[in-house]
């Protein structure tokens, strides 16, 4: 039941005429502030609801009362509905009723979603509620400001929020949570991350989303989930609210249980400002992983209850567009969504300080949206960082150069480790994948530029170098199979000794490290990759899963030891982190690992061995070679330019602190590499 306030009648003079405009979709828009905020002592709340004949305000006490006061709202111009109330409304719950044209009468337990709030409260269920929360917040961020990198500097960890800490070896008090990630003298975290030696941290989606998906062979509302017995949606590529940060990863969202309410308390914001800002004071920038190609499927009551003929994307015979996969796809060029993008953006880096963006999907969103959001969000910090997944119906790494933002680069994935580790093996596997050649090659090195045939992008700063990211294998499992000490389709039976790397198993992991981090553009490094993390579907969990023990590619639902750290696994294969902490070390002190230009890096050939090759790359008055060979079976000689030589990196060690002298002529043995400076 509800309960009536006086004004649950449509009362005031409205000042636009009720028209039908569903053929006028395109042309509606408001520039009028949207959501809940509080102004002069009175809460305003106002939404964008084009074709609603009725709409009413709900404000709970509590989020789990069946009872509720209800105010019926007025439209104002642009089919923008209002309602002010007396009171600063602070811990006050609240969703929105709808009623568009055609329908009789709203369904009662259909209570939308404030597209604009700020902070949510969630039931955990498979299709729980969840209502929106007004929060009182004066966090002090002291003198706190955005990390303004040169993009050419970025060395990003793209990590998971509660993967971080939630394994015992992390040493964290609040496992798996904001708070854990910035616990002090643990092993886990942000210490973890300081240690590396990275300046850029991206974090999987942290926007509230939907943690829980159907269960499992059950079907609930018509739907039926057959390909995921986890019931978990554990990355968080489904979100519900682009505005808030989710309270997954609070103490309390960490513990509660099924039915349970989590976010009630507004604690994620607070939370959320305290992890930024202690990555600041490391001068680490916060990068956030964004999804605005389309919403959370298992919402009871969001923007497909507000107006689905607007906010999505639809085919001719009416269904939901799936170029994301997901069944519904936001159709970002409507001025209102493209608003509500834009605000969302600035709402993050005004509000949490974030530094910069990666746009999930990033092809799915008009170029208009990115235009506008890119300009709005460089007026307030010129040094933002923009970069998207250039993919998503379609590809077009070139249209986000064109743009100036970067885009992840997966022709030097593909290229230096390989599409798929059966058939699909890359330069390290002494293996041309698809269109690779050693022309190719040279490209990544320079930035895989425009200036050669092969190139994507129109400054070296718009390629973001990786080769492991959250999706498919990780590089050190990547190996495992493509040597073939691994075979994906049977469990993993020792486990103490899979973790524990062989010495080819290290070599390959060096020799990929090394190409990524001596190539020219921005380089992205994955969670655990530094100590060739594996994924093993733990076998001791409960789901009826059949690939229990094997190697996992698609990790999204697994919230288990399949995606935490186990810090023991770093220890186990130290001398490799030691290995990429020297490395990034080295490329931040060096500046032409990071600003060379591209005639200034040159190419020296074993015509004996395509697979090896030497780079001699120039930097105001410094000269540095690199030398590869990814043969597995001949050894390649290179001699050296005239003049004296010190070696900083050897295929086992980086040691800048101590350099070889260096012989007139270099020996590499198959799969290594060596780094050396001209005194």
């Amino acid at each position: 039941m509800f309960i009536t306030s006086d004004n649950e009648s449509l009362s005031g003079k409205e000042n636009v005429a009720f028209s039908d405009h569903t053929k006028n979709y395109d042309q509606l828009y408001s520039d009028l502030k949207l959501g809940a905020f509080v102004e002069a002592g009175k809460t305003h709340f106002r939404i964008f609801a084009p074709d609603a004949e009725k709409v009413f305000l709900c404000v709970f006490d509590n989020p789990s009362d069946n009872s509720y006061q209800s105010y019926g709202m007025i439209r104002l111009r642009d089919y923008v509905w209002e309602i002010i109330l007396n009171g600063e409304l602070y811990n006050k719950f609240y969703g929105f009723k709808v009623q568009r044209k055609h329908q009789n009468e709203i369904n009662p337990d259909l209570i939308c979603l404030d597209p604009y709030s700020k902070a949510v409260a969630t039931e955990i269920d498979y299709m729980g509620r969840k209502l929106s929360l007004i929060v009182h917040d004066n966090f002090n961020w002291e003198s706190d400001t955005w990390v303004q990198n040169d993009w050419r500097d970025l060395i990003i960890y793209e990590a998971h929020i509660k993967d971080l800490t939630a394994h015992k070896s992390s040493g964290a008090k609040n496992p798996g949570t904001y708070k854990g990630m910035i616990e002090k003298g643990i092993k886990g975290g942000l210490n973890h991350i300081k240690n590396l030696g990275v300046n850029c941290v991206e974090l999987l989606p942290a926007m509230e989303f939907t943690h829980l998906e159907l269960p499992y062979k059950q079907e609930l509302n018509r739907r039926y989930n057959t390909w995921n017995p986890y019931e978990k949606n554990h990355w968080g590529y489904m979100t519900t609210s682009f505005f808030a940060p989710t309270a997954f990863f609070t103490e309390e969202g960490n513990k509660a249980e099924f039915k349970n309410w989590i976010g009630t308390a507004g604690n994620q914001v607070t939370s959320f400002k305290e992890m930024v800002k202690a990555f600041h004071k490391e001068n680490i920038a916060v990068i956030m992983d964004v999804v605005y190609n389309h919403l959370s499927e298992y919402e009871k009551a969001n923007l497909k209850e507000i107006n689905a003929d607007y906010y999505f994307r639809k085919n001719e015979d009416g269904t939901f567009s799936n170029q994301s996969g997901c069944g519904n796809d936001l159709k970002t060029e409507r001025p209102m969504v493209r608003k509500m993008i834009r605000d969302s953006i600035l709402h993050w880096m005004n509000e949490y300080h974030i530094d910069g963006f990666r746009f999930d999907l990033g092809h799915l969103i008009d170029w208009e949206t990115i235009e506008e959001v890119t300009h709005e969000a460089r007026k307030i910090n010129p040094h933002v960082v923009f970069m998207g997944e250039p993919w998503g119906g379609g590809y077009d790494p070139r249209g986000f150069s064109a743009r100036d933002c970067a885009s992840w680069n997966d022709q030097i994935r593909n290229g230096i480790k390989g599409e798929n580790p059966y058939n699909g093996k890359g330069w390290i596997f002494e293996n041309w994948y698809g269109n690779n050649n050693p022309s190719r090659i040279k490209s990544y090195v320079r930035g895989t530029l425009n200036k050669d045939h092969h190139g994507l992008f129109n400054k070296k700063e718009h390629s973001v170098n990786y080769l492991e990211s959250h999706d498919g294998y990780t590089l050190g499992d990547f190996i495992r199979i493509g040597l073939g000490d691994v075979d994906p389709h049977l469990p993993v039976k020792d486990l103490a000794n899979h973790y524990k790397l062989t010495e080819k198993q290290l070599r390959l992991n060096k020799l990929a490290a090394a190409f990524l981090l001596t190539s020219q553009g921005i380089v992205m490094i994955h969670s655990g990759q530094e100590f060739a993390r594996s994924k093993v579907i733990a076998a001791s969990n409960k789901m009826d899963d059949p690939q229990k023990g094997f190697l996992d590619h698609n990790s999204y639902n697994k919230d288990d030891e399949t995606n935490y750290i186990n810090y023991e696994h770093l220890d186990i294969n130290k001398n490799l982190f030691n290995y990429y902490q020297g490395l990034i070390r080295l490329r931040k002190e060096y500046s032409a690992f990071r600003h060379a230009h591209y005639e200034d890096i040159l190419f020296q050939e074993d015509p004996h061995n395509h697979f090896a090759f030497g780079i001699s790359i120039y930097r105001n008055t410094q000269e540095f070679l690199v030398l590869f060979n990814a043969s597995q079976t001949i050894s390649s000689k290179f001699s050296l330019p005239e003049g004296s030589w010190e070696i900083l990196v050897t295929p086992d060690n980086v040691i800048l602190s101590n350099p070889k002298q260096a012989e007139a002529l270099i020996t590499l043995e198959p799969v290594t590499s060596y780094i050396l400076k001209r005194k």
